[in-house]
Parts: C-alpha cells; sequence; structure tokens
C-alpha cells in the first residue's frame, strides 16, 4: 500500500508564495538543498493550476519579477521533470507537454484512494492547496509535512494555505532545523469532527 504525503514550503505566517519572492524565498541553504537532494523516489500529485505553472518553468518561463533562474531553482524544476506526475483536472488536455506528467479526469479523492490500497511507494502532493485540502478532509493524508522559512509575507504573501481546512490534531512525528534557520516538522493528521472536548493528553 502506497503512503500519502502532503508536503508545503511556506512562509513563517502560512502563505505558499509571495509576490516578488524568489523560490524557497531566497533562503534556501546547503545543508536543505542536501536535504532535498536526498530525498526518495516519489509519484507527485497536482492540479491543474500548478501543472500549468511548473510546467511553464519546465519550459522556461522564469517567475515574475526575476530576470533568470537560480541554479537552485533549475535543479529542483529538472528534478521534478524527472519525476512521475499524476496530473488531476477536468480542463487540461491531453497529450500533457511536461515529461513523465500522467492526466486523470476521475475524482481525485476516488483516484488517490485506488491509487494508495493498489500501489507501494510514497506519492506526495506539490502545491495543488484545494487538492490537499480534499486529501486530508478525506482522511487519506499519512503525513503532513511543513518546511517553514523565516520570513512573514504579510503584505506580499500569497496562496494563504489553511484558509478552508478542517479541524486537525497533528501528532509529531519528526522535527529538524536546516542551515540554522529554516524549520521542517512533520505529524500524521487526524481530522477532527468537533474541538476536543477537554484538553489533549
Amino acid at each position: 500500500m502506497s503512503e500519502l504525503l502532503v508536503d508545503f514550503i511556506t512562509s513563517l505566517d502560512g502563505h505558499a508564495s509571495g509576490e516578488g519572492w524568489p523560490g524557497f524565498w531566497g533562503l534556501e541553504g546547503p545543508e536543505y538543498l542536501a536535504w532535498l537532494g536526498e530525498q526518495p523516489e516519489v509519484t507527485y500529485l497536482m492540479g491543474a493550476n500548478t501543472y500549468r505553472l511548473m510546467s511553464g518553468f519546465a519550459a522556461g518561463e522564469v517567475p515574475a519579477g526575476q530576470d533568470e533562474f537560480r541554479p537552485e531553482e533549475e535543479a529542483s524544476v529538472d528534478e521534478l521533470t524527472q519525476a512521475s506526475k499524476v496530473v488531476f483536472s477536468s480542463s487540461l488536455e491531453e497529450p500533457l507537454t511536461w515529461a513523465n506528467s500522467t492526466l486523470v479526469r476521475d475524482d481525485a479523492v476516488e483516484a488517490v484512494r485506488a491509487m494508495k490500497s493498489s500501489g507501494s511507494g510514497l506519492l506526495s502532493t506539490i502545491g495543488s492547496l484545494s487538492l490537499c485540502r480534499s486529501l486530508l478532509r478525506a482522511g487519506l493524508v499519512d503525513r503532513f509535512r511543513v518546511v517553514m522559512f523565516p520570513v512573514i509575507t504579510g503584505a506580499t504573501g500569497e496562496e494563504r494555505i489553511y484558509d478552508g481546512y478542517p479541524d486537525v490534531a497533528l501528532e509529531m512525528t519528526a522535527h529538524r532545523t536546516f542551515d540554522g534557520r529554516i524549520q521542517l516538522v512533520e505529524y500524521k493528521p487526524r481530522v477532527l469532527e468537533h474541538p476536543p472536548l477537554g484538553a489533549p493528553a
């Protein structure tokens, strides 16, 4: 059975990106980049908006506000290009132009449920806030990982991650600090039907 990881990189105030900021908010360091390079092979899950954005980067489109990609950003996009990707969309048309991408038009929750039960290895989301929210609500997420970068994007932040989420209890399973400034926290999530009646044990 496959394991499903919801994986976010965020500002401290929970934004997935910020207008005018480079990838990783320009704050990635050698320890963090080395850790990224050590990650196991995964199949990435994404929605149409993330596919359009990331496939555009892969085709050479530079993010707004930048003249060119930094080497770290190029390496990240190249790794994504080589990886297996499943794209959930009713609006995209086949064939998808980004290498190693498969289009699925079926309901994403049911498709991922089937992928988990019949497959092996690791499934991981990338971006795709509404997809992540739906998978979490359905109880399909095994691991919930957030890497927080030391910046507050109160004025320029975009894509508020947790808007529309249910209440979720989180049991910490891992944590780590990279380069003395980037904080990783990983949890086992449990969606709550209502707030707990007493203080957590």
